[in-house]
């Protein structure tokens, strides 16, 4: 089964502070500095505070925790956190360390369950609605294709 992409996303991220060596790996915090979400029902820049607070393990993977607030182009404003899993290859901590530097979806295992919340009505849907993202990472933060499970 196919899953339609409800929307994509870029969020541009603030030079990370790394946090090495701590009993449970190395704390990485991106604060996030704008943003656009671009779909059919749903198109708005990303505002306010918000950001990427990653944990490294000892394993090789990345433990992604982000929440970031959208305002749409109509006026609704949306909260969107998510956690998921990156895989810290070769190729993402290249990007990572060196600005400018991207990796296409394939190159890595990078997934996400984003979740919205909202008290309006216009968005009751994306309330209820499990969706699944893949990332990637772009020159200045990361970019994702987000699905709606049917």
């Amino acid at each position: 089964m196919e899953l339609p992409v409800e929307f994509t996303f870029e969020c541009e991220l603030a030079d990370p502070l790394f946090i090495p060596g701590g009993p449970y790996g190395t704390r990485v915090v991106a604060p996030a500095s704008g943003g656009t979400v671009r779909g059919e029902r749903l198109r708005g820049e990303l505002v306010g505070g918000g950001g990427d607070w990653i944990l490294i393990g000892a394993d090789g993977w990345a433990r992604i925790d982000v929440r970031i607030h959208i305002a749409t182009d109509d006026g609704a404003l949306l909260y969107m956190s998510y956690g998921g899993v990156l895989e810290m290859n070769d190729a993402v901590m290249a990007a990572v360390l060196e600005r400018g530097r991207e990796t296409g979806f394939g190159e890595q295992y990078f997934w996400s369950t984003p979740r919205i919340e909202t008290g309006d009505e216009r968005y009751a849907w994306a309330t209820q609605t499990v969706f699944l993202a893949r990332g990637r990472i772009t020159g200045n933060g990361v970019a994702y294709e987000v699905y709606r499970a049917p």
